[in-house]
């Protein structure tokens, strides 16, 4: 372990593998290096402090750069143990980020380090999942003072933090940068769909082809999930507590049942929730020899570990990324990643060209909250749509997309209530 006053990373000599990593995917990155040029010439962070709390692995390292261009002191902390890449974070710490995070880290050492990380006195978080924004509010909040805002990445987190806006704790502004078109649509969906995929195949390279996939959770990284499973030959099964959701699940050709039907016949499960319990042990109980579960949610309590420690004999690990739980009756069931993300703790995570749209959003999310926290209360925003259209506009040019525009006739149409039958 290499630490200092401004790092505390595995390893700092991984670095030059982590700068190759880096370099690699900012070439997929067209949006991110757009806003990065902008930023080197302009310096909006000048003078500013960015702590941030996200997955540090390559794709994250770029955004982290992008920021430190624009003028920031940035500092960074993991917010998933087991999705931090050793050889990334010793290139950002070779680069001047403040970055505390080892992969593998305990509950003890992953706060000691999210304090490391908040100990700049920030301006602005840069959160994945509100484990900072919490932290800050709970533990850090002589720091409040000097926050101007907050921006969150993923649904767990905006739902953590929509719950302290109702709760009325809120001490500062938040963007969902979640909830931006241009990052539910194609992250949650394309990225999720076919990152847990890339996880669960490394893991355990086995075929998709002809077995019963259950996926549970419908939103849209349950479309994606489920999408994807398709792609790859598998039947289907969506479990969803939503009416609505689950109308639109079986309409698109899946099949739809409780977890109870869903635990009987699966032979593979993907939690897609962000709720707890999902799948526990009544399911357990009554599921196949073999069956293989993975967590696509945020955080490890979707498939109930300490049910299925309580119902197992014998607990091994065949292969790397694979728990095995061998039960009483000699059944035996996998978990993978020990049921945290398991696209980020068992492969690389989203594809870069995902990431770009993502990371692009995080980075005009901060100069947003530079420009306009005065005027923000302490509640949960999204961000205005000429910024998504923007990150959408710049990936189309890149992809070499040329769009139809409007003429004056139509504008002018669209405007008016005039015409009718």
């Amino acid at each position: 372990m290499d630490c200092t006053r401004d790092y505390c990373v595995k390893d700092i000599s991984l670095a030059p593998e982590g700068e190759k990593k880096i370099d690699w995917v900012s070439r997929f990155m067209p949006v991110l290096q757009s806003i990065r040029k902008d930023f080197e010439k302009e310096k909006p962070f000048k003078g500013l402090k960015i702590a941030t709390c996200l997955h540090l692995e390559m794709k994250t390292a770029f955004l982290l750069l992008t920021l430190k261009a624009g003028g920031a002191e940035v500092s960074a902390t993991a917010s998933n143990p087991l999705s931090t890449q050793d050889d990334v974070v010793a290139a950002l710490a070779k680069n001047g980020v403040k970055v505390y995070a080892i992969r593998g880290e305990n509950r003890e050492e992953y706060y000691e380090n999210m304090h490391k990380a908040l100990d700049i006195k920030p301006n602005i978080l840069i959160d994945d999942g509100a484990d900072m924004v919490s932290t800050v509010l709970k533990e850090r909040q002589e720091l409040i003072e000097n926050i101007w805002g907050a921006s969150e990445e993923t649904t767990t987190g905006v739902i953590r933090l929509r719950a302290m806006e109702k709760d009325g704790v809120l001490r500062f502004p938040i963007i969902a940068v979640n909830d931006s078109y241009t990052k539910y649509l194609f992250d949650n969906r394309y990225g999720t769909g076919q990152s847990t995929w890339d996880g669960i195949l490394r893991s355990t390279n086995l075929l998709i082809a002809g077995k019963n996939v259950v996926v549970v959770g419908y939103g849209w990284c349950g479309r994606g999930i489920a999408m994807r499973a398709k792609g790859l030959g598998a039947t289907v099964i969506v479990v969803e507590v939503d009416p609505i959701r689950a109308l639109e699940a079986r309409m698109d050709g899946f099949l739809v049942m409780s977890m109870n039907e869903a635990a009987k016949v699966g032979d593979i499960f993907v939690t897609s929730t962000g709720d707890i319990n999902c799948i526990r042990r009544e399911h357990f109980e009554v599921m196949k020899d073999g069956v293989i579960m993975a967590n696509a949610g945020h955080f490890d309590v979707e498939i109930s570990k300490p049910d299925l420690e309580s119902l197992a004999v014998e607990i091994n690990n065949p292969r790397p990324h694979i728990t095995e739980y061998k039960l009483k009756d000699g059944r035996r069931l996998y978990l993978l990643a020990e049921g945290r993300l398991v696209n980020l703790a068992a492969a690389d995570g989203h594809p870069a060209e995902i990431m770009d749209m993502s990371f692009a959003l995080q980075a005009m999310a901060a100069k947003y909250i530079r420009d306009n926290h005065e005027k923000l209360e302490n509640r949960v925003y999204v961000l205005p749509r000429e910024i998504d259209e923007m990150v959408a506009r710049i990936k189309l040019k890149a992809m070499g997309i040329e769009i139809e525009q409007l003429t004056e006739e139509q504008k002018k149409y669209l405007e008016s209530w005039e015409h009718g039958t």
